[in-house]
Formats: structure tokens, C-alpha cells, sequence
């Protein structure tokens, strides 16, 4: 089991989980951050923020199951099941994708770009391109 994959990935499941949740239970923060960036889009900010929430859900079940699925990969029957190389690949570059989306939104749609958000977005950023890199050079 690698080490750095394993925890990286739990960590970033963790830290992305408060922003799926304020996103879809309809925080009031995450409720007027949405009205504020959809308004040059012309696009409903609550479909905006749901879609959005959901998106970042999707990227925080993918980590947390890498993290999960990386504890029983040297298991033979779970080979079988779910190649553990590809999908810790997939869900690292959906992670890495989805917050180039959110940087690209955080400087184009608000009139102020929130800078822990932007700081957040470059360390998921960081460390997925560091497990892809390491997931790469594994033999497995």
C-alpha cells in the first residue's frame, strides 16, 4: 500500500466533503456565492450550485474509495473486482479537472476571488498530479 496515495486521497475526500455538503444541504454562504458567480453566466443559481454539489460529491466518493480500495488491492480476489490502478488514475484526474474548473470560476465569475478557496483548489491540484505521477510509476 502506498503511504502517500492512501492518505493524500483521504485527506482530500475529507477536506472536498464540506463543500459537497454546504453546496447541496443549501448553505447560506454557498447560497450567495452561487447567486454571485451564476449571474454572468445567465444560468439558475440554485441548478448551478446542486450541479455543482453533486460534482464534488462524485470527486469526494471517488477519493475516499481510492484511499478505501487501496487498503485491499494486494488482495486477490478484489483484482478481480475493480482494477485499482485505473480507477485511483480516474477518480485522481476527475479531482484534478474539477478544480481547474473551480479556479477558472473563482477568477472569472466572482468579483473577488476567495483566496483559501483558490489555496485548497492548488493543493488538490498539487497532490492529485503527485498520485497520478506515483500511480503511474507503479508496476501494478
Amino acid at each position: 500500500m502506498n503511504k502517500i496515495v492512501f492518505s493524500t486521497n483521504l485527506l482530500m475526500g475529507a477536506v472536498l466533503s464540506r463543500f459537497a455538503i454546504s453546496k447541496l444541504a443549501g448553505w447560506e454562504i454557498s447560497i450567495n456565492a452561487f447567486i454571485e458567480m451564476a449571474k454572468p453566466l445567465g444560468i439558475d443559481p440554485t441548478f448551478f450550485r446542486v450541479s455543482t454539489g453533486i460534482l464534488i460529491l462524485v470527486v469526494v466518493i471517488g477519493y475516499i474509495s481510492t484511499a478505501v480500495f487501496s487498503l485491499f488491492k494486494n488482495n486477490p480476489d478484489f483484482k478481480t473486482i475493480i482494477p485499482y490502478k485505473k480507477w485511483a488514475i480516474y477518480a485522481n484526474l476527475l479531482g484534478l479537472l474539477t478544480m481547474v474548473g473551480a479556479l477558472i470560476a473563482e477568477f472569472s465569475l466572482r468579483v473577488q476571488p476567495k483566496w483559501l478557496l483558490v489555496y485548497i483548489a492548488l493543493g488538490v491540484i498539487l497532490f492529485s498530479g503527485i498520485n497520478i505521477f506515483i500511480l503511474n510509476k507503479q508496476k501494478q
